[in-house]
């Protein structure tokens, strides 16, 4: 296999460099009006998720829907944590300036700032990938952050790579560091962040491939596709049974009672294919059902996984 081939292995890191490089660029022109950085969070993390997961993914395209459909959840829950971010700055930098022991209390606004750096590294790539109220996606972010703790550390590491890097580095590492953030930084660290919600944490509140809910709307073509094929191919089973030659020893009878067994097996399988179509039917009937009662049930913090 040639080095540059599209197969190998160097054009698949060079093609998934540039996709992150997309994303970069992408999220950033998108980020210029402040109020749309949750949203833009969202799309990155709905494209980075995609891509652990090796699933075909066409950036803008991508980015876009999702950006789309979760712009008003993503930017109420942006200016919710932005509000509370900027009072426990204030209120740390307030306590900061006091005399005494009550300086002792930015430990505290600390903690609470801490706290809240995990409840945003959960919360956009939650949205991302379930279907939630602004309420309970917050609500569900905080308790998964608690519960995969020692997940949530690692993530907050990689979060915190380039900032960590920024301080401990010359000013000519700086300097690269900088271009490095304009041209991979934040969807690489998403790229990051997204391999431990994959593989880490969004395991667990998955649903069973098996039992996996398509959306009515893919329900409804898919059926319908599996029943346009099945008529196809009755309708060349029959043709190839009327080209069939009959042998040219058989009295009329015999033909008669041939033609007669043959239109009794085609009758036979179509029969069998309506039952199929009916069940189909059915099951799309019940996949449905199932998808309004998850629907239903996510108002209560159940989480119901994207498409």
């Amino acid at each position: 296999m040639s080095f540059f081939s599209l197969d190998s292995k160097f054009s698949q890191i060079m093609g998934r460099v540039f996709d992150l490089m997309m994303l970069n660029i992408i999220f950033l022109i998108m980020c210029i009006p402040i109020v749309t950085i949750g949203a833009n969070f969202t799309a990155m993390y709905y494209v980075t998720l995609k891509m652990i997961k090796n699933e075909e993914t066409y950036i803008f395209r991508t980015y876009w829907k999702s950006f789309r459909e979760n712009f008003k959840q993503a930017t109420a829950i942006w200016l919710i944590l932005l509000a509370v971010l900027i009072v426990l700055i204030l209120d740390l930098l307030l306590v900061m300036r006091m005399p005494g022991t009550i300086t002792y209390l930015r430990f505290v606004f600390l903690v609470l700032i801490l706290f809240e750096a995990m409840v945003l590294s959960y919360v956009f790539p939650v949205l991302s990938r379930f279907d939630n109220t602004v309420k309970n996606t917050i609500k569900n972010s905080i308790l998964m952050a608690i519960r995969h703790l020692p997940w949530t550390i690692m993530i907050l590491l990689v979060n915190l790579c380039p900032l960590l890097i920024y301080v401990f580095s010359t000013t000519k590492i700086v300097s690269y560091l900088i271009l490095l953030m304009f041209l991979l930084g934040f969807s690489t660290v998403a790229l990051g962040c997204s391999w431990f919600f994959v593989n880490k944490i969004f395991p667990f509140y998955m649903p069973e491939e098996e039992n996996e809910v398509l959306t009515p709307e893919e329900e409804k073509a898919n059926a319908e596709a599996y029943a346009k094929k099945q008529q196809e191919r009755e309708e060349r089973v029959a043709e190839q049974e009327r080209k069939v030659p009959e042998a040219p020893s058989m009295t009329p009878e015999e033909r008669i009672q041939a033609r007669a067994e043959r239109r009794a097996a085609a009758e036979k399988k179509r029969a069998e294919n309506i039952k199929k179509r009916a069940e189909k039917a059915a099951e799309y009937e019940r996949q449905v059902k199932l998808r309004e009662e998850q629907k239903k049930n996510s108002v209560t913090g159940d989480l119901v996984p994207r498409l």
